[in-house]
C-alpha cells in the first residue's frame, strides 16, 4: 500500500496546460493534425505528359500502355512514369503491373526512376534508376550494373515493385510472391515506372485502386514485427515496465488503482529501493490529488475550488491564471450539461469575462460559450466539451499545478508528464530523427493514429 506524503507546499510554478498529453483538442483537430503530418500526393495514373510518346500509347483512362514502333535499336523504348513520385511518409509503398501481352520479344519492365530520367531508356539502364526486366529476369541498377535476380515474366503475369522505407530496400514480386529485395541506393523522389520495348507489348498498372495480387498488408506487418523483434532483444532492467506503469498511476493521483496494482503484483515499493526505483516526487500530495481528480471528474468544480483554497491556495492565487480559467470554464460547461442555462449565463458574465482579452484562452473560451447557441449542445459540433475527456484535461491541469508546488521537485517539466509520456515523446522524436536521417522517408510514430488502429483492431 502507498502511504500518502504531504509536505509544506512551495509557490506554484506557471503550468502550461496546453502542453499536457490530454490537452483540449476537438476530434476534428486531432484528425486534421494527423492528416497534415501524413498528407502527400499518391500516384493514381500514368503521366502522359512525360513519356516516350513516339514508341508507346497510353490508354484514355491512363492505366495502360501499348508499344508502337519497330524496335530498331535500344533507344526505341516506350517508357512511362506515374503522375507523381511514390509517397515517402509511410512504412512501405507498392504498385503492380499486369502483362496483358508480352509481345514479340517480352521486353517489358517495371521499376523506379527519378524525375530527370531519360524517357527513351529502360528503367535500370540509367543511373539513379532500377528495373526488373521480363525478357531475362535480370535486375538493372544503372549502366553496367545487371545481375540475375528472378524468373522471367510474360503474358498474364502480375509483377509488383515496392519501396521498403523501414529497411531502406527496394523489392519486386511476381504473381503474389516476393522475388527479392536489395539496398535502396537511389536518391531523391522515385517515380513508379513501367516500359514496353517490342511490338504488341501491353501493360496495365494498379496503383492501389484494385486489390493487389501480393499481400502487401501482410508484408508490412511482417516488416514491423521484425522491427519489434529487434527491439525485444534489447536489454532492459527487470520489472522496468512495472515501475513505468506505477509511476504513471502516481503521477496522475490514481491512488486506489495504484494500491490495487501493488497488491496484485505483490510489490512492496520500499524494498525495491536497492534497484534504483525509489518513490518518485509524484508521491507528493497523492491523497489530495486523488480527491481533486474525483471532484472534477464528477463535475463538482465548486468543491474543487474550495479544496484548492484550503490545501494549495497558491495554485489559484492569480485569478487570471490558466488553472483558474480552466476551472471556471469547466464550471460553466457543467451548468450547460445540467441544462441550467440561466445560471450558465450569469456565471459566464461574472467569471469568464475577465479572460476575454487573453489570447491564450481564446479558442477554448469561444468554443465553451458557443454551447449556449445550440438547443441540443451535446449533439453539436462542439458537444465533445460535454464529454469526460474535457473533465480529464482540467483534472490533469490541476494535478500538474499541485505537483508544481512540491519543493523537492527539481525539474519543472516533471509536473507535466509522467515517465510513460516522456518515453512516448522520446519515441516520437526518435522516429522523426530517423526519418530525417533517411531523407524524410518512412513512417512516423503518431500516438493518436496508433490508438485509433488499436481501437479498430478490438472491434468485433
Amino acid at each position: 500500500m502507498v502511504a500518502n506524503q504531504e509536505a509544506p507546499a512551495a509557490e506554484s510554478a506557471p503550468v502550461d496546460a496546453m502542453r499536457l498529453a490530454s490537452r483540449w483538442r476537438s476530434p476534428a483537430e486531432w484528425d486534421a493534425a494527423a492528416a497534415a503530418l501524413e498528407a502527400e500526393p499518391v500516384p493514381s495514373e500514368l503521366n502522359t505528359a512525360n513519356s516516350s510518346g513516339l514508341f508507346a500509347v497510353v490508354s484514355i483512362d491512363k492505366m495502360s500502355v501499348k508499344y508502337l514502333g519497330a524496335n530498331n535499336h535500344g533507344h526505341d523504348v516506350g517508357v512511362v512514369q506515374a503522375d507523381c513520385p511514390a509517397p515517402a511518409r509511410r512504412a512501405v509503398y507498392y504498385f503492380e503491373m499486369t502483362v496483358k501481352n508480352a509481345g514479340l520479344k517480352g521486353q517489358t519492365s517495371i521499376g523506379f526512376t527519378t524525375e530527370s530520367f531519360k524517357m527513351r531508356r529502360q528503367p535500370g539502364w540509367e543511373s539513379q534508376s532500377c528495373g526488373y526486366h521480363g525478357d531475362d529476369g535480370y535486375l538493372y541498377r544503372g549502366p553496367g550494373k545487371s545481375e540475375s535476380f528472378g524468373p522471367k515474366f510474360t503474358s498474364g503475369d502480375i509483377i509488383g515493385a515496392g519501396i521498403n522505407y523501414i529497411s531502406q530496400e527496394l523489392f519486386f514480386t511476381k504473381n503474389g510472391s516476393l522475388v527479392g529485395s536489395f539496398p535502396k541506393d537511389i536518391k531523391g523522389p522515385l517515380y513508379p515506372t513501367i516500359a514496353v520495348h517490342s511490338q504488341d507489348e501491353e501493360l496495365t498498372v494498379n496503383f492501389g485502386k484494385e486489390q493487389f495480387c501480393f499481400d502487401i498488408e501482410g508484408y508490412i506487418l511482417e516488416e514491423k514485427l521484425k522491427q519489434q523483434s529487434a527491439s525485444d532483444k534489447l536489454y532492459l532492467q527487470p520489472d522496468i515496465s512495472h515501475w513505468i506503469v506505477r509511476s504513471y498511476l502516481l503521477h496522475y493521483g490514481y491512488q486506489d488503482t495504484l494500491n490495487s496494482f501493488d497488491m496484485a503484483s505483490e510489490t512492496d515499493p520500499p524494498a525495491n529501493h536497492q534497484n534504483g526505483y525509489g518513490e518518485p516526487p509524484e508521491i507528493y500530495g497523492l491523497s489530495h490529488r486523488k480527491l481533486l481528480r474525483q471532484l472534477i471528474m464528477n463535475g463538482d468544480i465548486d468543491s474543487a475550488f474550495k479544496r484548492l483554497e484550503e490545501w494549495y491556495p497558491q495554485v489559484i492565487k492569480d485569478e487570471t491564471s490558466v488553472i483558474c480559467f480552466l476551472l471556471h470554464s469547466q464550471r460553466f460547461i457543467e451548468y450547460i450539461r445540467g441544462e441550467h442555462l440561466e445560471n450558465a449565463v450569469k456565471y459566464a458574465r461574472a467569471n469568464l469575462a475577465n479572460f476575454l482579452t487573453h489570447k491564450a484562452f481564446e479558442g477554448l473560451l469561444k468554443e465553451s460559450v458557443a454551447l449556449l447557441a445550440y438547443e441540443k449542445p451535446s449533439e453539436s459540433c462542439i458537444g465533445y466539451l460535454l464529454d469526460s475527456p474535457q473533465r480529464e484535461f482540467v483534472a490533469d491541469a490541476v494535478n500538474a499545478a499541485v505537483l508544481s508546488t512540491n519543493p523537492s521537485m527539481k525539474d519543472p517539466e516533471s509536473c507535466l508528464y509522467s515517465c510513460l509520456e516522456k518515453l512516448l515523446r522520446q519515441l516520437t522524436a526518435c522516429s522523426s530523427e530517423l526519418r530525417a536521417f533517411n531523407s524524410d522517408q518512412g513512417d512516423t510514430f503518431l500516438l493518436h493514429k496508433e490508438m485509433q488502429t488499436c481501437e479498430r483492431s478490438r472491434r468485433p
